[in-house]
């Protein structure tokens, strides 16, 4: 009795199919994760500004009646300001890990009193263009963010 093996495998030709295949799904799957990524972005930001960032000022604000100064920037929050107006019952730190950076590695922009938040403060990120002033800014004076 005779055995016969027989040998099997992939020809070139569906392998270089099945890499055609690929190649068509990743170029229609990667530009629309890319997208997601600079929304994710946005999103974390406008996070950080109306929420993470804003709920340390508001307790710093409830402790000692006043938002820091744009002198004393944000740093307050981790550190109590020896400069006037020096705060009188402050209990920080107010922010955990630290002053966050938006998520384009920039320092998030702060200014008390602001311009167009008078009796708050101004707070805001430069956006995926780090830029002032432009239409990719993330603002804490806006609702769209």
């Amino acid at each position: 009795m005779k055995v016969y093996s027989v040998k099997r495998g992939f020809t070139l030709i569906e392998l270089m199919v099945v890499i055609i295949i690929l190649g068509i799904l990743a170029g229609a799957v990667i530009p629309k994760l890319a997208g997601r990524t600079r929304q994710a972005r946005i999103v974390a930001a406008g996070a950080d500004i109306n929420s993470n960032i804003s709920v340390a000022l508001d307790l710093y604000e409830t402790d000692n009646g006043t938002f820091p100064t744009t002198s004393q920037g944000l740093k307050a929050l981790l550190e109590k300001p020896s400069s006037a107006p020096t705060p009188i019952n402050w209990s920080g730190p107010y922010l955990k890990k630290g002053i966050p950076k938006d998520p384009w590695g920039q320092v998030y922009i702060y200014t008390s009193p602001g311009s167009k938040n008078a009796q708050w403060y101004d707070l805001s990120s430069s956006g995926p263009d780090a830029k002032k002033n432009t239409e990719d800014d993330i603002v804490n004076w806006e609702q769209n963010n």
